[in-house]
Formats: structure tokens, sequence, C-alpha cells
């Protein structure tokens, strides 16, 4: 028995590909697949790029942590006095 939901159980098959790209011929037209691939193309390259930055700012920041610990300084807190030392 076939499922209902192809896409819900895995990757369609060769007559599911075939249905779903009558479906989006039917729905978007054939003049505006260029543009919806165009699109779908520039998002794709700005979300590896954004992934890239971030792994690469990740990696940094890992670096920096284990290479050089930041140095802390104690401030007193607001309305207190420092004390001074006898």
């Amino acid at each position: 028995m076939q499922p209902l939901v192809p896409l819900a159980f895995g990757l369609p098959g060769g007559p599911e590909w075939f249905f779903l790209i009558a479906l989006v011929l039917l729905f978007f037209g054939a003049k505006k697949l260029p543009e919806l691939a165009r699109g779908l193309g520039q998002s794709l390259g700005e979300f590896r790029k954004a992934k890239e930055e971030f792994d690469k700012e990740l990696h940094n920041s890992a670096n920096a942590v284990t290479s050089a610990p930041a140095k802390v300084e104690a401030k007193p807190a607001e309305g207190t006095e420092p004390q001074q030392k006898s």
C-alpha cells in the first residue's frame, strides 16, 4: 500500500517526481519557474554563507577561550565604598 503523502515517508520516487513537477507547473506557470529557481539558489547561497560565518565565529571564539582566558576584575557594587587596607 502506497502512503497518501509520499514526502512524509522519504524522498519521492519516479512517478511522484512527475506528479510534483506537474503540480508546480500548474500552480506557478512556466514563466515563473526560472524566477523561483533563481530566488531559491540565492537563498541557499546566503544560507550557506551565514552558516560558514557562524561556524567560523564559533571556532574563533572557542580558540580564543582556550588560548587566552579573559582576566576578570572584581568591581565593588554600586552604593558601597571600597574598603581601605590598614
